[in-house]
């Protein structure tokens, strides 16, 4: 069940109308590395989970990404403005104009609508949290490609939040992934010799040592701790 409360996860406000930015911060709404993106992968891969701890994590992150699109939706909303202008829309879709009457759509930037298949779900927990820390990691990219494309003030203090959300998620996933230990396709890792084989194909240099293939682990990731992640802000 879910409970929708009307205040924002964070107020939004815009200096002023930008439809052609607009239409760049749609990228985050219905896009690959957009926020319903996000929720939605989350929330379907908890429905298989039964480690609580780690199900819960999942649908605290995809309640949260929900809070990030409708923070987006409405940014989106603001930018497009009062006045229909699909001739001096230059950027990216026209549609908001020619067809929603302003109101932001499930489409990317270009305008191609949302599509499901963007979804990762594998019911094996490494493979999902990896898709799920790669999707964080993508979508930072994203917001911090649009933060250097805006001057507008409201618009950046939007961007940075987000962005600095995203950062959040991606740490309490690489928390969970340390968790699991040799479980599902992390069990019985490297115990052939196939597994322990390093093909140097590329020509010239060998830059990997192969020492680490011949007694190799399951993969973990340094999460940053709190200290370090104090005044952490985006890099402009």
């Amino acid at each position: 069940m879910f409970k929708h409360e009307k205040q924002l996860l964070k107020e939004v406000r815009v200096d002023g109308p930008n439809p052609n930015y607009a239409n760049m911060m749609q990228e985050q709404l219905g896009g690959p590395q957009g926020e319903l993106k996000a929720a939605l992968q989350y929330i379907s891969q908890s429905f298989r989970i039964k480690d609580p701890a780690i199900k819960d994590l999942f649908l605290d992150i995809g309640s949260e990404e929900l809070g990030h699109m409708e923070m987006v939706g409405t940014l989106v909303n603001l930018l497009n403005g009062h006045n229909l202008d699909a001739q001096n829309t230059t950027v990216g879709s026209v549609e908001a104009s020619t067809l929603t009457g302003l109101t932001p759509m499930l489409t990317n930037a270009s305008g191609y609508p949302f599509n499901a298949a963007w979804i990762n779900e594998t019911g094996d927990l490494a493979a999902d949290i990896l898709s799920d820390i790669a999707s964080e990691q993508r979508a930072k990219v994203v917001y911090e490609y649009l933060y250097r494309q805006i001057t507008d003030t409201g618009v950046r203090e939007a961007i940075d939040f987000l962005l600095n959300r995203e950062e959040a998620h991606n740490t309490l996933f690489r928390e969970a992934f340390n968790k699991l230990e040799e479980t599902g396709s992390l069990a019985d890792w490297g115990v052939t010799s196939d597994s322990k084989k390093y093909f140097d194909l590329s020509t010239p240099g060998k830059y990997f040592d192969t020492k680490n293939l011949q007694n190799p682990k399951p993969p973990k990731f340094n999460v940053p701790n709190q200290t370090n992640q104090q005044g952490q802000g985006m890099v402009h």
